[in-house]
C-alpha cells in the first residue's frame, strides 16, 4: 500500500498496489500494520455501503461529533464519485480548506478521511455504489452537517446536483465555534 499526504492535515490517499496476472488482480484494501505504520487509525467498528440510482445525486456534508467522531475510509466500488471533505478542526493549520477527489471503481484508490472532517461526495456516473470503513458507531444524536453549497468553504462540484435529500440541503451556514 502507497500512503500519498492530501493537502489536507492527516487525510491521506491510499493506493493499493495490485499483483496481476492471467487470471486477473489481487490488492489488499486493509493492512493494519501498514496504516498504523502510517500513522492511521486502524480500528473499524463498521462497514457501510450505500448504492445511488443516478449521477448527480449528493450525499454529504456529514459528520459526528466528539466524542462520537469517526475516521472514515471511503472505496467507490461501482461508478464513479468525487469525493469531498473539509477540515473543521479549529486547532488544524488546514481548518476551513476542502479538497476533492476523483475516486473511481477499479483505481485502486481509497480516500482516509480523519476525524474532525466534514465528508460527502457526488455521483459522477449513474448505478454508483460507495463502501465505507467507520472507526465509531453511528451516533444521531452527535451527527452533524455542513451544506454542499455553503459560501464559506465554496466547493466547486464537478457536475450539478440534481438529487439531494432534504436533510443534506437544510443544513444552515457554518458558524465557526
Amino acid at each position: 500500500m502507497r500512503f500519498i499526504p492530501t493537502t489536507l492535515k492527516d487525510a491521506v490517499l491510499i493506493e493499493a498496489e495490485p499483483r496481476e496476472d492471467h487470471r486477473g488482480w489481487f490488492e489488499r484494501t486493509f493492512c493494519m500494520e501498514e496504516m498504523a505504520g502510517a500513522g492511521l487509525k486502524t480500528g473499524f467498528v463498521q462497514h457501510n455501503s450505500s448504492y445511488n440510482h443516478a449521477a448527480g445525486t449528493l450525499r454529504g456534508m456529514h459528520y459526528q461529533r466528539a466524542p462520537h467522531s469517526e475516521v472514515k475510509v471511503i472505496t467507490c466500488t461501482r461508478g464513479r464519485i468525487q469525493d469531498v471533505i473539509i477540515d473543521l478542526r479549529p486547532d488544524s493549520p488546514t481548518y476551513l480548506k476542502w479538497e476533492g477527489f476523483d475516486l473511481k471503481a477499479g483505481d485502486h484508490r481509497q480516500l482516509y478521511i480523519p476525524e474532525g472532517f466534514a465528508h460527502g461526495y457526488l455521483t459522477l456516473e449513474d448505478a454508483t455504489a460507495v463502501s465505507y470503513l467507520v472507526s465509531a458507531a453511528y451516533t444521531p444524536g452527535a451527527e452533524g452537517g455542513v451544506r454542499w453549497d455553503d459560501p464559506a468553504f465554496g466547493i466547486d462540484w464537478a457536475a450539478e446536483v440534481s438529487v439531494i435529500s432534504e436533510k443534506d440541503a437544510a443544513w444552515p451556514d457554518f458558524q465557526p465555534a
